[in-house]
């Protein structure tokens, strides 16, 4: 395996989704912008994980888990973080039958997880220099 062409397809596909995130929002698909942040944050812990530990990246979304698996420090505030933004993942892929999640994704709520999706995402991109 070529670790930095693989390491590289994961770096461009997290900021394809961030990318994503951020026209979604600007549509006003609140839900599935958290969705494709989610995706981007998972994609780059992905591109770290197969800088330090030279195999394919496994097929775990949870990014706590990754975050661990990977061997990072973070502070508890930064746990919390991944925390919340895995839960995007599961309530936009596993709706309740009132679509709960969608009805909390005001505007200002999403810009605001936005921002914290888009510091993580800064975060764990500075672990890839």
């Amino acid at each position: 395996m070529d670790v930095d062409k693989v390491k590289e397809f994961w770096v461009e596909e997290a900021y394809e989704a961030l990318l994503v995130a951020r026209h979604l929002y600007e549509k006003g698909d609140n839900s599935y912008a958290l969705f494709f942040g989610h995706l981007a944050v998972e994609k780059a812990l992905k591109a770290i994980y197969v800088l330090r530990k030279r195999e394919q990246a496994p097929y775990v979304h949870n990014l706590l888990r990754l975050a661990e698996i990977v061997d990072l420090s973070f502070s508890e505030e930064r746990r919390e973080q991944l925390i919340r933004i895995t839960g995007f993942n599961l309530e936009t892929r596993y709706p309740d039958e009132k679509r709960s999640f969608s009805k909390k994704c005001t505007p200002a709520c999403t810009e605001d997880q936005l921002r914290e999706i888009e510091e993580v995402f800064q975060w764990l991109m500075s672990r890839l220099q």
